[in-house]
Parts: structure tokens; C-alpha cells; sequence
């Protein structure tokens, strides 16, 4: 079972319908023992940087994120969920992430270094240039397409825990993976085959640990 932790974060319902049409059953859950028992965990968000960890802590699933990441089983990102893994966000500065991973999460330039201007946010597809070492995104291909929508982006501080990049204005961490802890910026759920290829290699990542 997977459970989509529950904040209030907006495309949740496609999180969910997309597991179920890969046959996993998947639940919508901010209950600690029902995430705590769960065989991997996702944390999806769409929005604000600092409204989501208002939300996340106000519900204590802050506190339950970092215990379940200690268990060792597969925790997944999306979207907003990657940028809050990590400790801050030039969107919300006042607030404080979830401090599991380090790196530094801006606005992508409207003008890119080359003098092009590009509409911020970045909606809709772009390749992805995948690292070969990645376990969740093994299979999908040479410079597979996926479904961006977002403003700001990660520059990860190791980059060994980088699993592919992007180029929307500069370079962008599209997905970054570390022990059982693992996210991308963009939309699996709304990727087409490929994003359902990312979601079965974390479903098979769920059934190895157990």
C-alpha cells in the first residue's frame, strides 16, 4: 500500500488515480499509523513553499515524515513535495523545510544567461537527461519527456544525490535521489508512459524493501 500524505496540496486525486490505474492500492492519509504501516509513502504539493509547511507541521506531518524516512522504506517527492525536502525556498524565506537533503531552491530567471526570455512558470514538457545510476528512473530511455509545472527550482549541494536535470533558462535538478529518499520536480502522474514507468520502478523500490 502507498500512502499520499494529506496537507491540503492540491493535486492529490491524480497522485492517487494514477497508482490505482498500476493496480497498487494507494490511500489519501494524514493518519501517522496508517503512513507508518504503509509499504512507501509520497508527498506531492502544488504552491507555495511556506502555506505547504504551514499545513504540513499544523497537521504533524513533519515530525511523521522524518520518523517514516527512518525506517528505511522508499519516501517520494512531487513537485512542491522535492523543494520541501529540502531546508529553505527564496519563495518563502521565513519558512523551514524538512531539512532531508541540501541545496538551494530559487526563481528561474525570466532571462536566461544567453539574453532568451522564457515564460516563468515552466509549464509543460521538457527531456530530462537522466544520471544511469538512478533506480527510479531506470528504463525510461535517452532524454525522456516529462511534465514541468513550476517557478522555482533546486540546485542540489551534492551532486551525487542528483538523478536528472533539466534546462528551462539554467540548469535545473529535475530529480534527486538519496538512500529511500527520492522526488522530481515534475509530474510523473501527468507524464504519459513515461511517468507511469516512474511510478512502477517505485512501486517495485516499495516491494524490495519489504
Amino acid at each position: 500500500m502507498i500512502a499520499i500524505l494529506d496537507y491540503d496540496a492540491g493535486n492529490i486525486k491524480s497522485v492517487e488515480k494514477a497508482f490505482q490505474y498500476l493496480g497498487e492500492e494507494a490511500v489519501i492519509t494524514s493518519d501517522r499509523d496508517i503512513i507508518m504501516a504503509s509499504d512507501g509513502a509520497v508527498l506531492p504539493g502544488v504552491g507555495a513553499f511556506g502555506l505547504a509547511m504551514d499545513k504540513i507541521n499544523s497537521r504533524g506531518l513533519d515530525k511523521v515524515i522524518h520518523e517514516y524516512v527512518d525506517t528505511g522504506k522508499p519516501f517520494l517527492g512531487i513537485c512542491l513535495g522535492l523543494q520541501l525536502f529540502f531546508e529553505k525556498s527564496e519563495e518563502s524565506p521565513e519558512a523551514v523545510g524538512l531539512g532531508l537533503l541540501k541545496g538551494t531552491i530559487t526563481k528561474i530567471p525570466e532571462i536566461s544567461p544567453e539574453g532568451e526570455h522564457l515564460k516563468v512558470p515552466q509549464i509543460g514538457w521538457n527531456s530530462i537527461e537522466v544520471n544511469p545510476s538512478s533506480r527510479l528512473l531506470k528504463g525510461l530511455g535517452d532524454n525522456p519527456y516529462v511534465y514541468f509545472v513550476h517557478s522555482y527550482y533546486l540546485q542540489a549541494e551534492n551532486r551525487d544525490e542528483v538523478a536528472a536535470t533539466t534546462h528551462y533558462s539554467v540548469s535545473i535538478d529535475a530529480a534527486v535521489e538519496k538512500g529511500n529518499i527520492m522526488a522530481t520536480q515534475f509530474h510523473p502522474e501527468k507524464s504519459s508512459d513515461v511517468g507511469l514507468k516512474i511510478l512502477t520502478n517505485y512501486i517495485e523500490l516499495t516491494k524490495a524493501k519489504n
